[in-house]
């Protein structure tokens, strides 16, 4: 018994000692970076100290450029990724309870999945020009594949005795996947759209660097070639908030529908 108890207590003390100890090796990090700066080892060219970094930041949040910016791209990365996890969802459930759609679909998804999105941007802007369409269009093929892939796992995971039953009782389609199958699938579905939201954020870059005029990808791209690095990196800290933003909102979603999967 008194193993345990102590196990508790330094499983307790590491929740709530992890954030604090997270904060300190963040800072102690910075300082490091303000004082190597500061001391000339590299040039703030390549290199700019972290408060310059967050007086370029504070300068561009003031002056518009990064509310302009910041617009322009949540509109097509929520709206990519709003459509690719939706069919992607979709096309996971569907191949994953039904046989002649598993053997139709899945090898062509299997056979595209590999493929770089990125190196099918200039395609779609030939098919689909230069505006928001080609932009939007990007992020969602690289928000479905992952889904879809982990969508089809969850489903192929689940117990097929609790759809038996289902049928048994004369439940529907809809039924069934609603209260049988997608509870069961979730943390799957889950996993695939934390994926997903990483490589929507680096679709969303390199889509915004090729063809727009606003957008973060088009401010940290315009500043690089003008060598205004401290700008540049305002533009990368804007990027890394909004994926960790990201990445909390599906945490917190995650624990709200699926609470018997928490780990503690």
């Amino acid at each position: 018994m008194n193993k345990y108890m102590v196990e508790n207590k330094m499983k307790r003390w590491q929740k709530s000692y992890s954030p604090a100890v997270s904060l300190i090796s963040v800072a102690v990090l910075l300082l490091i970076w303000e004082g190597i700066c500061r001391a000339g080892v590299v040039s703030s060219l390549f290199l700019p100290p972290p408060t310059l970094i967050i007086s370029a930041l504070i300068d561009m949040i003031q002056d518009g450029e990064i509310g302009v910016s910041l617009a322009a791209s949540l509109y097509r990365i929520l709206l990519g990724f709003f459509l690719g996890s939706a069919f992607g969802l979709l096309v996971g459930l569907v191949t994953g309870t039904s046989a002649l759609a598993d053997r139709m679909a899945n090898p062509i998804v299997n056979a595209l999945y590999p493929i770089p999105k990125i190196a099918l941007l200039p395609l779609f802007i030939l098919w689909l020009g230069i505006g928001e369409v080609s932009k939007v269009t990007i992020i969602a093929l690289g928000v479905f594949f992952p889904v879809a892939m982990n969508t089809y796992s969850g489903v192929k995971n689940v117990d097929t005795l609790l759809i038996k039953v289902a049928v048994s009782f004369h439940a529907g389609w809809g039924y069934t996947m609603r209260n049988v199958v997608l509870p069961y699938a979730l943390p799957m579905i889950f996993a695939g759209l934390r994926i997903a939201s990483g490589t929507a954020l680096l679709l969303l870059v390199a889509a915004e660097m090729i063809a727009a005029e606003q957008g973060i990808g088009a401010l940290i791209l315009h500043y690089g070639d003008l060598m205004i690095t401290e700008r540049l990196m305002a533009g990368v800290i804007v990027l890394s908030v909004l994926g960790l933003i990201f990445s909390l909102f599906l945490q917190f979603l995650e624990r709200k529908l699926v609470p018997w999967n928490r780990k503690e």
